[in-house]
Order: structure tokens, then sequence, then C-alpha cells
């Protein structure tokens, strides 16, 4: 059991620009001990920890944790892809053990088609050369760029964060369903099962969310999905038992296999298989 998509963060670190008051339900420090008594309550051996803010300074922070946290199996972390630097950056923060990928804040950047830019291919080489997997953090109305990326890098690993994030509240369904099929047309394309209930109004039931997830395991199949609690965000949509409750009854359709490749083995293959890389002591269950 692995929780693809987690975070940690200290607010008088000062780089989370997009963390305000108005978050209230998250706006305080999260640290492992946090999550620990919920890894244990669902029987979660590992977590992918992925930044939250566009520095490497966090990711750097964030490597730390994972170095003193035994159950933080990888870091996706952060670096500047526009940079002339970028591969120097990128092939220095690949020698740290847990390091299995990076983000760029796509949604946040004004550029709808910043992915498909020429002066960020020698980053996305890069990354290929290195072995890394890039978290597409996009919203449908990134998807026509990610799919020109995904023809230029057809060796590029992908993994798309949130299912691209649907406009669930406004049920947009058949555009980001058509987007997210061309999506998944590359082989080497997965996507999170994440995220889902904070795009729901708050109001809102479980089952509104039962049409999206049924839609990703249409497109991608059980062995390209990837399980991630995006906690502590979920917070605001009722916190983690909730998003686990869904989910599990969502997949209660497919078979075990294919349960347990969306609850942990795609994580494992994807994050770590990559660069020869196992989850060590996957008996090991967190405490509280």
């Amino acid at each position: 059991m692995i929780d693809a998509h987690q975070h940690f963060w200290r607010l008088d670190r000062g780089d989370y620009g997009w963390l305000t008051a108005s978050l209230a339900p998250i706006y305080r420090d999260f640290g492992p001990a946090d999550l620990a008594p919920l890894l244990a309550r669902h029987g979660i051996d590992r977590t992918v920890l992925v930044q939250a803010a566009p520095t490497e300074a966090e990711t750097e922070y964030l490597l730390g944790i994972a170095s003193a946290t035994p159950w933080v199996a990888g870091v996706v972390g952060w670096t500047d892809f526009e940079s002339p630097q970028a591969p120097r950056r990128i092939a220095a923060l690949a020698r740290h053990a847990k390091l299995v990928g990076l983000r760029p804040m796509v949604q946040d950047l004004p550029d709808d088609h910043w992915l498909a830019r020429a002066d960020l291919v020698p980053a996305f080489e890069a990354m290929i050369g290195h072995g890394l997997v890039f978290d597409a953090l996009v919203m449908p109305r990134h998807l026509p760029a990610l799919a020109w990326l995904l023809e230029r890098h057809p060796s590029l690993t992908v993994v798309v964060d949130h299912g691209a994030k649907p406009r669930i509240r406004e049920g947009e369904l058949a555009p980001w369903y058509a987007a997210m099929r061309e999506i998944a047309r590359h082989d080497r394309v997965y996507c999170k099962l994440s995220g889902l209930v904070t795009e729901a109004s708050p109001d809102a039931p479980n089952e509104v969310v039962f049409p999206f997830i049924d839609a990703l395991l249409d497109v991608f199949g059980a062995r390209r999905l990837l399980w991630g609690s995006d906690w502590p965000v979920v917070n605001l949509a009722g916190g983690y038992d909730r998003w686990r409750a869904i989910t599990l009854r969502a997949l209660a359709r497919v078979d075990e296999a294919s349960r347990a490749a969306v609850l942990g083995d795609n994580a494992a293959s994807v994050y770590l298989d990559p660069r020869g890389r196992s989850f060590a002591n996957r008996g090991y269950r967190p405490g509280p």
C-alpha cells in the first residue's frame, strides 16, 4: 500500500505563496508525526512526498525529511526548468537516493502552453537521462500543451497529478474525458487518482466524483493509475479517511489484482523501478 501523493510543509519557511490564512484547515505546519497515524490506520506502507513550493530550498528540505523518515520512499521535487543551468541542477538533484521526480507548478504559470516551449527541451532531456518522473501539475486547459510535450519526448515518464483537476463543480465531464483519452494514448503516461474531492463543491455528496473516477479507469486502466491522498490539502474536502473510503468504494468493481495495482504496485513500479530501486522493508508499518 503506497500513498503516491502527499505533502509536508513548515510555514516559517516562507516559500509557500499560495498557502494563506484563508485556507484555515491547512494553514499550519504538517510533518511526519501528523501523517503517521493515518498511514497506520489504513495499512499504508510507504509514501511519495511531493513539493509544494517552487524552490530548490524546499526540495532540499523535503529530501532531508525523507532521509530521516523510512516510510517516505521518494520525493518529487522542483527546479527551474527555464534556467540555462537546468540540466546541471537536475543532475545534481538526481544524485540524491530519494529524489524520484520533478514537478514544475504548471497550474500557476501564466502561459497555458508553457509545456510546449522549445527552451525547455534540455530540461526534459535531462529528466529522461537521469530516469526521473515528470509530475504534471496541470488543469484541463494545459492538456493540449501536455499532448505536444508527449509527442516531442516519447521516452519521458509522466504522471498526471489529480486527474488534471477536472471541473467537477461545473459538471464538465465530456471535454475533459476526451482530452484525457488523447493523453492516455501514450503508454509512458500514468495518472494519479488523487485530488478529485477538492475539485468538487464542499457540500457535494461522495457520488459526484464517481463518474470522473470511472472515466480515469476507462482511459488509463487500473495498471496506469496511482492512488494518492493529496494530504493535507485533502483536509479542505473532508480529509484522508473520506477520500480513502470514496476510492475504495469506486474500486470495488475491479478485481483484486487491479486494486493492488492502483493502491501501491503501480507507484512502486513508476517511481522506483526506472532508477533500479525498490521499496526496502516493504512489510514495515508506520506507527502512530
